[in-house]
């Protein structure tokens, strides 16, 4: 089952289709982390807090 390598939450395996890098079964941040974002084909940590 796909996961979030960053906080270990559940994704669907169509989420990481479309965010993981090719190759990878499991995707480097999800929606529910709060600590960390998705920019471009990096991650880095978030500035803010999300709502």
């Amino acid at each position: 089952m796909p996961e979030c390598t960053n906080c270990g939450g559940f994704v669907t395996e169509r989420y990481v289709r479309v965010f993981a890098p090719d190759g990878l079964e499991n995707v480097r941040v999800c929606p529910n982390c709060e600590d960390k974002l998705r920019d471009g084909a990096d991650v880095r940590e978030a500035r803010s807090k999300r709502s």
